[in-house]
């Protein structure tokens, strides 16, 4: 997302629950953008504007692009930290944790509702010029 020159709307830390048994909180540094949310290892440089990165550290960062995002559900806020979760369009959820002052869940909400208004509107544009070519 950065490298096609996203800018980033919110910067931060993030708790990712992982996938495995234990299912355990793990931080993740996240860059919102207008385009979706980059999910970085908190060791692992951060991506560079214009350059090809190697094909191994790119693996490591976690791409959830809007297009393929369907809701973000505000599970519950318990204690200091707001637990949301993040559906995507295939059914999968994922799900985090922020200090409730820091207002992810609502940032990204936000950031996707634009997306897909801004997808909406080239829609029907694209539909309204294929209409008057005929």
């Amino acid at each position: 997302m950065l490298e096609s020159g996203c800018k980033a709307v919110k910067e931060g830390m993030l708790e990712k629950r992982s996938d495995g048994l234990l299912q355990l909180w793990k931080k993740k540094r996240c860059i919102l953008t207008e385009e979706g949310l980059l999910l970085i290892p908190p060791k692992h440089p951060p991506p560079p504007q214009q350059q090809q990165q190697p094909a191994e550290p790119a693996a490591k960062i976690k791409e959830l692009h809007f297009s393929n995002m369907k809701t973000v559900d505000c599970v519950e806020r318990k204690g200091k930290y707001v637990y949301f979760t993040v559906v995507m369009a295939e059914g999968k959820e994922i799900d985090f944790r922020c200090a409730q002052e820091q207002g992810w869940n609502a940032a990204i909400t936000l950031q996707m509702v634009q997306y897909k208004n801004r997808q909406a509107i080239l829609a029907v544009r694209s539909t309204r010029a294929g209409a008057q070519q005929l």
